[in-house]
């Protein structure tokens, strides 16, 4: 016997008015509302992040020469590798995921391609397994990216206080996002379907496809190390009156 699952949304409840629609979402809690309004499911005993989607999501935008930038890595092969961009306006403190990718069972050398579009100059936090040595080489797992010239900080992701512990960093996401001093460019689908999924099980972190997620954490934990987009050199004549920049 075949089987299939209909996703039915509130907006196809016809009965209803849009007033009376209206109503009824704004009687639920603004986390749950992706679930009882769109069926968009939810797992486990509680969401980590009980904050609307509508919460933190913004149109992509230039990012203005003031914001410094940092990329996050998140080792995977069975489980994808992935990567995330963050923006941070300092003055705000305001955090923004720009871009993401995420790909299952490849090589360092297609993931640092991909990254380093990105830009080459932007510093990326890693966590403590890319200390790990390859058993026939004996390279790091973070020297075989750096070989692939990606910008590689020089130590795994920690905080200031050199720890590194996930509820601590889960946490300071969560206040940002409270907060509005987290935001995700609406073009990031795949970072939002980890958001929203992301649950726990008797009280503790359901660290599974969470892979997006971990790779913004770690790049939040060394946003000190966050840099400004170099400025062109510019090409350079000589008139009369010496050297000039055009």
């Amino acid at each position: 016997m075949s089987r299939s699952v209909i996703r039915m949304t509130i907006d196809d409840a016809e009965h209803y008015t849009p007033e009376e629609r209206q109503a009824i979402i704004d009687s639920y809690p603004p986390h749950e509302r992706e679930a009882r309004v769109k069926g968009i499911p939810s797992m486990g005993s509680g969401r980590v992040f009980p904050i609307a989607q509508e919460q933190i999501e913004c149109d992509p935008m230039p990012i203005p020469d003031e914001w410094v930038l940092i990329n996050g890595i998140d080792f995977g092969w069975d489980h994808p590798t992935a990567a995330v961009q963050l923006a941070w306006d300092r003055d705000a403190d305001c955090l923004y995921v720009t871009k993401e990718y995420k790909q299952r069972e490849a090589t360092p050398i297609i993931h640092a391609a991909a990254i380093r579009a990105w830009g080459e100059w932007v510093p990326v936090a890693w966590p403590h397994d890319g200390l790990q040595h390859d058993k026939q080489s004996g390279v790091t797992l973070a020297d075989s990216y750096r070989e692939q010239h990606l910008e590689m900080l020089a130590d795994k992701a920690t905080f200031e206080d050199g720890k590194n512990g996930l509820e601590a960093g889960v946490m300071e996401m969560l206040e940002r996002m409270q907060t509005g001093r987290w935001k995700v460019f609406r073009s990031c689908q795949a970072w939002f379907q980890e958001f929203s999924l992301y649950h726990r099980v008797d009280g503790l972190i359901n660290p599974i496809k969470d892979d997006l997620l971990a790779a913004s954490r770690y790049a939040m934990m060394m946003k000190r190390f966050a840099e400004n987009k170099p400025k062109p050199r510019g090409n350079k004549r000589k008139d009369n009156s010496g050297w000039m920049t055009l």
